[in-house]
C-alpha cells in the first residue's frame, strides 16, 4: 500500500514538463503585446506552480503521517490532477511566447 501511495504523490512544479503549445497563436502579436502576454502567463505559471508545489508538500507529509503513525492518511494523497496540467499549459505556453518572440527578432527573454 505505501508503495502505491507514493507513486500517486504530486510532483513538485519544476518536475512537469511544459505541454506542447504552438508558437503560430502568438504570430499575429507584436513585440510589446508578446512582451505583455509573456508577463502575464509567467505570473500565472508562478501562481499555479506555488500552489501545485503546495500539494506536492501536502501528500508527502500525509505520506510520511500515514507510513510511519497513522495509515488512514494516506487518503489524503491526491496526486497530479488538474493543477499539474495547469502548470503544464503554462510552461508551454510561456515556451511558444518565446518561440514566437524569437521568429519576430523581439529579443525577450523571459525568466
Amino acid at each position: 500500500m505505501v508503495i502505491l501511495s507514493l507513486a500517486a504523490c504530486a510532483d513538485k512544479s519544476d518536475k512537469i514538463a511544459a505541454s506542447y503549445v504552438s508558437p503560430t497563436i502568438y504570430q499575429g502579436m507584436t513585440c510589446q503585446q508578446l512582451a505583455t502576454e509573456a508577463q502575464s502567463v509567467v505570473n500565472r505559471a508562478q501562481e499555479a506552480s506555488h500552489a501545485q508545489d503546495k500539494k506536492a508538500s501536502n501528500d508527502a507529509v500525509a505520506t510520511g503521517v500515514g507510513v510511519v503513525l497513522f495509515w488512514p492518511a494516506l487518503f489524503f494523497i491526491k496526486g497530479d490532477g488538474a493543477q499539474a496540467a495547469e502548470v503544464a499549459r503554462l510552461k508551454g505556453e510561456i515556451t511558444a511566447i518565446q518561440q514566437a518572440s524569437n521568429m519576430k527578432n523581439c529579443n525577450i527573454q523571459i525568466k
